[in-house]
C-alpha cells in the first residue's frame, strides 16, 4: 500500500523498454493499432509497483473503489515496427476530485523519435455502486506525489505530440 514520505522524492514518469513482437503487428509490420493499449497498460503495471510500491488491486480492495477508463485520445505519429526496442513513458498529467489522465507516449530505443502519444481519462467510481467517488487517503497522497500537474485543459493532443518533439529535439542537443 502507498505510504506518503514527504522526504522522499517520487519520480513524475515511468519508463519501459519493450521488444514489438512479430505477433502483435499487422502485415506491413506495423504494430497493430489495437497493440499499442497493451504495450502501454502492460508497462505501466510493471513500473507502478516497482517505482512506488503501490499495489493497485490491494488499494482497490481497501477503498472498494476503482478507476475506469472514461476516454482514449491516441495518436499514431511513426509506425513502430516488428523487432525493434522501444522505450514507453507513462505519467499522471493531472487530476482533480474524482478524475485523472494518465499520458502514454512511445520513443525508440534511441529517445529520437516519438511513435505515438495517448491520453487516458480515468473516473474514480464504487465497485459496488458504479458511482464517482473522492479521491482521498492513500489514493490522494500517491495522486499529490506522483502528478506532474499539467493543464492540458483546451489543449489538444497535437499541441502535445510538437511539445513532446521540441523536448527531444532539446534532449538530443
Amino acid at each position: 500500500m502507498f505510504e506518503y514520505n514527504p522526504e522522499k522524492h517520487y519520480s513524475k514518469e515511468t519508463e519501459s523498454r519493450s521488444l514489438i513482437r512479430f505477433q502483435d503487428c499487422d502485415p506491413l509490420r506495423h504494430l497493430n493499432n489495437a497493440k499499442y493499449f497493451d504495450y502501454y497498460f502492460n508497462a505501466r503495471e510493471d513500473q507502478v509497483p516497482k517505482l512506488y510500491g503501490v499495489e493497485m488491486f490491494e488499494m482497490i480492495k481497501k477503498y472498494q473503489a476503482a478507476w475506469v477508463v472514461y476516454n482514449h485520445n491516441i495518436s499514431y505519429v511513426k509506425p513502430a515496427m516488428v523487432g525493434e526496442w522501444v522505450r514507453i513513458r507513462s505519467r499522471i498529467l493531472w487530476y482533480n476530485d474524482n478524475t485523472l489522465m494518465v499520458e502514454y507516449y512511445m520513443l525508440d530505443d534511441s529517445l529520437e523519435e516519438l511513435k505515438n502519444v495517448m491520453w487516458t481519462t480515468l473516473k474514480y467510481v464504487g465497485l459496488n455502486d458504479g458511482k464517482l467517488r473522492e479521491h482521498k487517503g492513500e489514493i490522494l497522497d500517491f495522486l499529490k506525489a506522483t502528478s506532474v500537474n499539467v493543464d492540458v485543459t483546451g489543449q489538444s493532443i497535437v499541441e502535445r505530440i510538437k511539445q513532446l518533439k521540441i523536448r527531444l529535439k532539446e534532449d538530443q542537443e
